[in-house]
């Protein structure tokens, strides 16, 4: 199949993408310590991603009540917004265009990780979950720990948690950010919300579909108010359960949540779609619905192959096409698809989360030019 699509230009509600490749956000684990702060080698990193259309950052914690993992990055600090301009201007310099991705982790935490309880929408603790921190494991490995049980979120921790997006948002544009993407996705704190099996509130964000929609809906056209609709954009995941997010209301309250977000007249939603090799497959209705209901770019990310990509392109179902694990390990990745070069794999999986040098990071080989 000729990805005529997967080449083509667009334009992602005034920014112009020169392909429609997407790199995915993922987490690496590479901010320096103490602080959590983004640096060179994290400039570097994205910087060789720049020939995709657009980049996510990997998701970043809005405070540190909002970290999950051990090193990830923030966007709360001076030091922080300081240190994402590093990679902003190196992406721009190499011609690419890049959103950051706000992140709130809910109950997904450990005490282990940031010295705090996790809050949540409701005291229930995510079975069969586990975070990871750093503690001096052979090969400088993640170690894995339990999460801990979180407490119900007051009113005011709503309230401030909202302020803490609108925040990250002004601060990632301040860092020189193209725009933002809030996570709602993955079983973290905003998909907590959305679901009936995490959200046993009695109150306005609890209860119905359209409250437990509430929290996404108020952080969303904050943050839009706050840098502009063209700037914001939401990821969701109504085909993930991971986490211990099985909730059998989930899929018409993403499509209530599509038709609200798209009264808000934001960029874009993304699409976050099962990526293993066996997972269950989004039905054509369900992105059928999806582009009626919602009026602005569509992304969809998740283990597809550039021609099943260019497949949903061509039928109008989606306009950008997500890739994470291939972006990994190939910087110059749309180069290397219309080369029909070979693809480097993963080199170490040791390195996936977390390393202090350049290795099985910034180290994979771009295509060789004769």
């Amino acid at each position: 199949m000729a990805l005529t699509k997967m080449y083509s230009s667009y334009d992602l509600g005034g920014i112009e993408l020169k392909n429609r490749f997407l790199m995915a956000p993922m987490t690496r684990s590479r901010a320096s310590q103490p602080g959590d702060v983004p640096n060179a080698l994290m400039a570097e990193y994205y910087a060789q991603r720049a020939s995709a259309g657009i980049i996510i950052s990997e998701a970043t914690q809005v405070s540190l009540q909002g970290m999950g993992y051990a090193r990830t990055p923030g966007i709360y600090s001076s030091e922080q917004i300081a240190g994402w301009k590093l990679t902003t201007d190196a992406v721009h310099k190499a011609g690419g265009k890049i959103f950051l991705q706000l992140w709130h982790v809910g109950r997904v935490s450990s005490a282990k990780v940031n010295g705090l309880q996790p809050i949540a929408p409701s005291a229930l603790k995510a079975q069969k979950t586990s975070v990871y921190i750093f503690d001096g494991a052979p090969n400088g490995d993640a170690t894995f720990v339990p999460v801990d049980e979180p407490r119900a979120m007051t009113q005011d921790e709503i309230d401030n948690v909202i302020a803490e997006f609108v925040q990250g948002a002004k601060n990632a544009m301040s860092a020189g950010f193209d725009g933002v993407e809030i996570h709602g996705a993955n079983g973290y704190l905003i998909d907590q919300f959305l679901r009936s099996n995490s959200n046993h509130r009695t109150d306005q964000y609890g209860g119905s579909q359209q409250n437990r929609i509430r929290l996404l809906l108020e952080i969303t056209q904050a943050v839009a108010d706050a840098i502009g609709r063209d700037k914001t954009g939401v990821r969701l995941s109504p085909f993930i359960s991971f986490k211990d997010m099985n909730d059998p209301e989930i899929l018409q309250t993403i499509m209530l949540a599509a038709a609200e977000l798209n009264k808000l007249s934001i960029n874009y939603i993304h699409l976050c779609e099962a990526d293993w090799d066996d997972a269950p497959q989004i039905p054509s209705d369900f992105r059928r619905q999806l582009r009626s209901t919602f009026k602005n770019t569509i992304i969809a990310t998740g283990n597809k192959t550039p021609e099943e990509g260019e497949q949903l392109l061509q039928e109008n179902l989606v306009d950008l096409i997500g890739f994470g694990r291939n972006f990994l390990t190939n910087p110059d990745y749309p180069i290397k698809v219309k080369a029909r070069a070979d693809m480097n794999q993963i080199s170490d999986s040791h390195t996936l989360f977390g390393g202090g040098d350049a290795r099985g990071y910034t180290d994979y080989p771009f295509m060789r030019v004769e």
